[in-house]
């Protein structure tokens, strides 16, 4: 850190810091703007700039038209969305938790989403009730309730450890895993193909309707943890030392916690599960800007969005044929979690 000696010396500092903020906020929007009109582009059916931008606003051939508007529009919404969601859903987990590794993902989350939606397209639950929303509504209460169980398993009398969130994220993920195995076995042909579908993690099937049905929820949890960002950054120095700045640790663990599964609810519920992207979106900024929730929040939010669209967009023009996007990130994700856990330090934090 850059030694102060005098007050024109600190307000130089200050001055300077806030510009490197302000390129590296504007630096992560441009690149967003830049991959959305990529992807809304790139495809069997090439399109320029200027013919997406008539197409969104109905001007040009019918073809052109539906193409962009009715299947590259949700679904390019839809990648940015869920990349926001999952990327700021990791982002509050790891400073809620002062734990690096964790992501929901890692943590068994998407896992325990997963099985609330394979129960609800198979059984129906919650249809009598939320309707077309059921899959969505359910897949976000398991979300918290495996969230909460992961967490009271951790937990102990001298905080919770890293060592034993992990292995309690990993077993409770396995056990939902090993649920999720178990309704694929006994599910009906006609629904086995969906409960598979939402595994795997992909946006070939997204729609309209089924953007509709998730976003609110999406965009809920995304703004409930962006509002909290200031006792965020008090609580990943500590929770006594913020309790004592007058933060309720308690209400903003709660908030953390509830806008958490309805990011990932809402993201399994639309495209399924799609690992990693928690881990590795808030890590590369923190490390870029450092820990101010200030900065890392929009970053992670249209960071994320464009690191999913990328991704998407390559896994639908990489092959022959469309793959889920959830094995791209979790081939990519796999071996950045593994170099987190030999390299990560403490001054990553700091």
């Amino acid at each position: 850190m850059e030694k102060v000696e005098t007050y024109d010396e600190l307000k130089t500092l200050q001055s300077k810091n806030r510009r490197k903020a302000m390129i590296a906020i504007f630096g992560t929007i441009l690149v967003f703007i830049i991959s959305f009109f990529a992807c809304m582009g790139v495809g069997n059916y090439g399109a320029t700039i200027m013919e997406t931008l008539n197409a969104i606003i109905g001007k040009g051939d019918e073809g052109t038209v539906y193409i962009i508007r009715q299947v590259r529009l949700p679904r390019v919404i839809a990648a940015a969305v869920v990349g926001a969601a999952l990327s700021i859903a990791g982002l509050s987990m790891q400073s809620l938790f002062k734990n690096p590794m964790a992501s929901p993902s890692i943590l068994g989350i998407s896992s325990g989403a997963a099985f609330g939606a394979s129960i609800a397209i198979s059984f129906g639950i919650g249809a009598a009730i939320f309707g077309s929303y059921a899959t969505s509504i359910v897949a976000c209460a398991m979300c918290f309730v495996t969230l909460m169980l992961v967490y009271m398993i951790a937990r102990s009398k001298y905080g919770v450890s890293t060592v034993t969130l992990l292995l309690a994220g990993v077993a409770v993920g396995a056990f939902f895993n090993g649920l999720v195995s178990l309704m694929q076995y006994v599910a009906d042909e006609d629904v086995l193909g969906a409960i598979v579908y939402w595994t795997m993690g992909s946006f070939n099937k997204v729609t309209w309707n089924s953007l509709t049905r998730a976003i609110l929820l999406l965009l809920l949890g995304i703004i409930s943890q962006a509002l909290i960002y200031r006792e965020l950054n008090l609580i990943s120095a500590g929770e006594d030392q913020a309790a004592n700045l007058g933060v309720n640790v308690k209400q903003v663990r709660y908030i953390a916690l509830i806008g958490t599964a309805l990011c990932v609810g809402g993201s399994v519920s639309l495209a399924g599960t799609i690992g990693f992207v928690g881990l590795i979106v808030p890590h590369i900024f923190r490390m870029i800007v450092g820990p101010n929730h200030k900065l890392l929040i929009p970053m992670c939010i249209f960071g994320g969005a464009a690191f999913l669209m990328a991704m998407d967009t390559l896994a639908k023009t990489a092959f022959t044929m469309s793959f889920p996007v959830g094995i791209f990130t979790s081939l990519l994700g796999a071996p950045f979690f593994i170099y987190v856990l030999k390299k990560r330090k403490k001054e990553m934090w700091e």
